[in-house]
């Protein structure tokens, strides 16, 4: 019995500081719980605050920006809306404009469509001078000046070639008093790139749209070619056809 009872304080001893030990850890638990809460709050605000400083800056949209300025109204206001995402550096591009060119211009004119394009900056890196974004960039200079489609079809006739340095400022300017843009202030906005955030801004939300090559051509909203492969005037004829609920022509009798 005496052995007994001398084991009892000897156990009531030893919960007790089991017990003080176990409220020591959960108290350290509790603090380093916390300090670490606090670190990836700090941290979380830290990496706001670099986010709002490594934002893109503002861009201004030029005239004829479609609503969520990511391209230019370029003609027409028909039910049938034709996207062309294009770079002004892309030889296909190019083939496409000069195939379909005629059949836009009369679709417009019988207000079938309306023509919305978005210049890109896919091939920048193809120039040694990011001729892609400079050019797309003075198209909307030429926006401005309501001039946006037939300068983009001079830009188209005097493409440079792929892989070079583009054309240089000065022979923007000269293209587009080609086409009638006679204005010191159209080459002070090419010049001083006025729209080359903007340009980022279309070609960003391209890439978010999947838009991963050029010509990409959308009648309302859905491609006109198979995947990979480039559109064509007869494509283009078609899916406006079949939007406008047009019959394709009988077969003539042989």
């Amino acid at each position: 019995m005496s052995k007994n009872r001398n084991q009892r304080p000897s156990d009531a001893s030893r919960q007790v500081r089991e017990t003080l030990q176990k409220e020591r850890r959960r108290r350290r638990n509790i603090i380093s719980a916390s300090i670490a809460g606090a670190v990836l709050i700090v941290g979380g605000l830290i990496g706001f605050g670099i986010y709002q400083t490594q934002k893109p800056k503002q861009f201004v949209a030029p005239a004829h920006s479609t609503s969520d300025q990511t391209g230019i109204v370029a003609g027409g206001t028909g039910k049938v809306k034709v996207e062309m995402y294009v770079d002004y550096q892309c030889p296909v591009c190019k083939h496409f404009e000069v195939e379909a060119g005629t059949a836009l211009d009369q679709m417009i004119a019988e207000d079938q469509i309306t023509l919305v394009y978005h210049p890109l900056a896919f091939l920048d890196r193809m120039s040694t001078t990011q001729y892609s974004t400079r050019a797309a960039a003075s198209s909307g200079c030429a926006a401005d000046r309501g001039q946006f489609l037939a300068y983009t079809k001079a830009l188209f006739n005097n493409q440079p070639a792929e892989g070079s340095a583009g054309l240089t400022d000065d022979q923007l300017v000269q293209i587009a008093g080609s086409v009638g843009i006679i204005d010191p202030k159209f080459a002070e906005c090419v010049r001083s790139g006025t729209y080359k955030d903007w340009v980022v801004h279309v070609t960003d939300s391209a890439a978010s749209n999947h838009v991963v090559g050029t010509p990409t051509v959308l009648v309302n909203g859905k491609s006109i070619s198979a995947p990979g492969t480039a559109p064509t005037v007869t494509d283009l004829t078609t899916a406006v056809n079949d939007a406008l609920g047009i019959e394709p022509s009988a077969a003539p009798s042989k």
